[in-house]
């Protein structure tokens, strides 16, 4: 198994996927990791590459290790945050896939516009759903809906399931 972690360079916004490569983005909830099991498994069984996404913005990304009261972090710096906390935050299900190739990237910029960015090379884009119950359940959050209307690929919304 290979797990890329992207340098913290804009440059990497806009680089492509690996030909072939499914892309699941990871906003860190309990819908993205569902996303991201469904994600390993289809990657795994079609020996496919796997991007994992988390795009961010500077009141969204955590506050690096060198972070003290009244520093202002650079970019950089808060892009690798947001790196550290994604690769920290699904090791455990990268593990479970061992065969499947995993890169990391953390664009600056909203969601859906990252995602559907990165989708142009795809092979799939997987997104989690909000499992918002009763009738809000039959509308899909906004990131995947905006996936699902403009993304140059293939997009499978992983429903999240309540636990039994």
């Amino acid at each position: 198994m290979s797990a890329a972690v992207e340098e913290p360079d804009s440059a990497q916004d806009h680089e492509p996927v690996p030909p072939g490569s499914l892309v699941v983005g990871h906003d860190g909830s309990a819908g993205a990791q569902h996303a991201l099991a469904v994600a390993l498994e289809l990657a795994s069984g079609l020996g496919a590459p796997l991007v994992m996404v988390r795009s961010w913005s500077v009141t969204t990304a955590p506050r690096p290790a060198s972070w003290t009261f009244g520093y202002v972090c650079t970019a950089d710096e808060l892009r690798q945050a947001v790196l550290d906390e994604l690769v920290s935050g699904t090791e455990d299900s990268r593990h479970s896939f061992p065969d499947v190739d995993v890169s990391y990237r953390a664009p600056q910029g909203g969601a859906s516009q990252r995602l559907i960015d990165l989708s142009r090379e795809s092979r799939l884009l997987v997104v989690g759903s909000r499992g918002l119950g009763g009738f809000a359940e039959l509308v899909l959050g906004s990131t995947s809906d905006q996936c699902v209307r403009y993304a140059r690929c293939p997009v499978l919304v992983v429903k999240n399931l309540p636990a039994a």
